[in-house]
């Protein structure tokens, strides 16, 4: 098959598709969530079970999530550090979770080393769009932070914080929380 053909029939493919997602869901995706399975990737990944990842967030190193997680799209989990995710969260589009930083590195030429720190995030959080979590941070269980926080210290079970940086700000009704969770 010539490379003008696969192409020609990629297109087709492309646009059947996208057009019976956006008939079906009124939404469109990135080209390659159209031929991506979210929960095979998860597999792929060694993720807990029933967790989704689309096919354009960045993995990095050592990456482990629980059952249930979402991830949505163009998250960075950058588990060089260690990065580990509890069940049931709920990663909003644009997140991205560190467990280093090169600012040492950087500023002294090349002479320092990349500083690495494990960052946790607890079973039951939600973490709103474009939020960034620095190295070395604990989220508690049950906490929602809000969007386009900026997370820099530890953030203890039940709280809300958002905020640049981000500031507990009050706490989840334990309602919401499962018994025994």
């Amino acid at each position: 098959m010539k490379s003008e053909d696969l192409e020609a029939m990629l297109n087709r493919l492309y646009r059947r598709k996208r057009d019976a997602v956006k008939a079906a869901l009124h939404r469109t995706f990135p080209f390659g969530d159209y031929f991506t399975d979210r929960w095979e990737r998860a597999q792929y990944e060694g993720f807990g079970a029933g967790s989704s990842v689309y096919d354009n967030v960045l993995v990095i190193g050592e990456v482990s999530l629980g059952e249930r997680v979402w991830v949505g799209p163009n998250v960075i989990l950058d588990g060089s550090g260690g990065l580990r995710i509890g069940d049931f969260c709920s990663i909003s589009a644009g997140v991205q979770i560190y467990s280093h930083h090169t600012v040492a590195w950087a500023l002294s030429l090349g002479r320092e080393q990349t500083e690495h720190k494990p960052t946790r995030i607890g079973k039951g959080v939600y973490i709103g769009p474009n939020t960034i979590i620095q190295m070395g941070t604990t989220i508690g269980d049950h906490c929602v932070i809000g969007a386009m926080s900026l997370v820099t210290r530890d953030i203890p079970d039940f709280s809300k914080a958002y905020g640049a940086p981000a500031r507990v700000v009050g706490r989840v009704d334990p309602r919401w929380v499962s018994p025994g969770a």
